[in-house]
């Protein structure tokens, strides 16, 4: 249970994934299909042990406060965005990332247990590789995204529509969506989200006046 203040306005008791618009399909495509099927697949590893054969692919979340996410809509370039409950990701295996910051004492001890366990792929060690980033500088790039406020699932996370705490929809097409899920329910083509939809650029004042009971 979260045990967070909703006068705490910097922390948030949500988690969003936002579809990606870098690649052949476009954001909103790529929205559409983890909607329909109801699941965000674990396509990519992750973690400072990500090149190893024994890291699993992984879902990524960040805890980003609803009315600061537009930076992370920027960044993924896209206004399309799915977001649950921390509860709801922790009852299916999720939970934040540990950053190891390069170079650093921690950094050195996760390297030296990664190193012990790559012979072995039952080691415990894997259980947690996926959650643990090691931020810094190497060579000329610069990997520091601890900004996201990341959290993962070393899985795919397969959904209800009742899971979704809220989607992220451009404001112009929140009728237009709500319709279409409306429709596909009747239709039985597919789900209806009937959860609160939110801009990416709307600000705290904004978000208030919208989901008055979720801001108390």
């Amino acid at each position: 249970m979260s045990h967070l203040k909703k006068s705490w306005e910097d922390m948030s008791p949500w988690l969003v994934h936002f579809s990606d618009g870098k690649g052949k399909k476009t954001a909103y495509d790529k929205m559409m299909g983890i909607l329909s099927s109801q699941r965000i697949e674990a396509k990519a590893r992750y973690g400072f042990a990500r090149k190893s054969k024994h890291c699993v692919p992984s879902a990524c979340l960040s805890e980003i406060p609803l009315h600061q996410i537009g930076r992370l809509s920027a960044e993924r370039e896209s206004p399309y965005g799915i977001v649950f409950t921390k509860d709801f990701i922790q009852s299916v295996g999720g939970g934040p990332i540990l950053y190891a910051y390069k170079d650093s004492p921690q950094h050195k001890a996760v390297l030296q247990l990664r190193d012990q366990a790559e012979s072995d792929g039952s080691n415990p060690f894997w259980q947690i590789a996926p959650f643990i980033d090691a931020p810094g500088i190497y060579g000329k790039s610069k990997y520091l995204f601890d900004w996201e406020r990341e959290w993962r699932v070393a899985n795919n996370i397969d959904f209800k529509p009742a899971d979704v705490a809220f989607l992220v929809i451009p404001e112009e097409s929140h009728e237009a969506a709500r319709s279409f899920f409306k429709d596909a329910e009747t239709e039985n083509l597919g789900p209806n989200y009937q959860c609160p939809y939110v801009d990416p650029l709307w600000d705290l004042d904004r978000l208030k006046s919208e989901l008055p009971n979720y801001f108390q």
